[in-house]
């Protein structure tokens, strides 16, 4: 005997995280692909490898946005008989993806780097320095915009991220550029992108740690499986629980299933209802969670149940 609490997941399709902050994240695209284009134009005019390295970077940031953007579209799409669960997951696919694209960036701009390292290019810090400066700017200007929305999903935590380094990867620059203009030691651009390409990497081995998490299905964070439960065992009613099982289908939707073994007494329809009841409103008020599966089972029915689960 199972049941669903507060609807079904293949009913009406369920707004992400990402889709109630979509226009947050046009905006910031649209604030991105400006500052690129002021950034290629000043590395271009200046010679500075530091400059097209955090111009090359945003360029990546707005692809990932970009790419979440039209992960959000899809996961608005209805269920099917066979997609049971929608299109939610398209949203961590591509956080998946945009920690690649930070991965290689970093990777192309640190052996750039080293290639450069020993040379002297003579670079204009007067041009540098204001494309830095503008970069900066756009980038504070755009965690602004996505500081609300950066704890709800991990496509708007991945951009927030990628926004935050880039706003350090312009300090870089913005650094390097009054160096070279004191001292004229050249070098500092070359350090300044090889940094940039050192914060991109954890930055990216962070999100793709979240993702991983969620692909495999792992419990989310701050939920406690064992927690959950010793509050299930706490519902009047309720005998026993086993094959427990917490996970994510997206940002914003967990997901629980549980068997849970009843008092005989309670195996009616009005019994049955209450305790489920019971069940939903214990695991939404606790933790957060509205998509639950229970299958009430009598006491006898524990001999033929596996213990291959918790």
């Amino acid at each position: 005997m199972s049941a669903h609490s507060h609807g079904q997941l293949h009913g009406p399709p369920h707004v992400t995280a990402t889709g109630k902050h979509r226009k947050k994240l046009i905006l910031v695209v649209a604030i991105t692909l400006g500052v690129v284009v002021v950034q290629v134009i000043g590395a271009a005019l200046s010679g500075s490898l530091s400059l097209l390295a955090d111009a090359g970077h945003m360029l990546s940031d707005a692809a990932g946005v970009s790419i979440a953007l039209l992960a959000a579209w899809i996961a608005t799409r209805p269920a099917t008989a066979r997609s049971t669960y929608g299109y939610q997951r398209a949203e961590v696919l591509a956080a998946l993806a945009n920690a690649m694209i930070l991965m290689v960036i970093a990777v192309v701009i640190f052996i750039e780097a080293i290639r450069r390292f020993g040379t002297t290019p003579e670079v204009r810090t007067d041009i540098m320095l204001i494309a830095a400066v503008v970069g900066a700017a756009a980038n504070l200007a755009c965690l602004l915009i996505l500081r609300g929305g950066q704890k709800e999903s991990l496509n708007l935590r991945g951009a927030y991220l990628e926004v935050l380094g880039d706003l350090l990867g312009s300090a870089a620059v913005i650094v390097a550029a009054v160096v070279i203009a004191l001292t004229g030691y050249q070098q500092a651009d070359t350090i300044a992108s090889m940094l940039i390409a050192l914060m991109i990497v954890p930055r990216a081995w962070s999100l793709l740690r979240d993702v991983i998490n969620v692909l495999l299905e792992s419990a989310p964070k701050g939920v406690d499986p064992e927690m959950i439960r010793e509050h299930i065992l706490g519902v009047r009613g309720v005998v026993d629980a086993h094959d427990i099982h917490a996970w994510t289908i997206t940002s914003g939707v967990p997901v629980f299933s549980a068997h849970v073994v009843v008092e005989n007494a309670t195996l009616n329809a009005e019994g049955v209802d209450q305790i489920l009841d019971r069940l939903t409103h214990c695991l939404s008020n606790h933790f957060d969670t509205e998509h639950c599966t229970f299958q009430l089972e009598p006491q006898e029915h524990a001999v033929h149940e596996s213990r291959q689960h918790a």
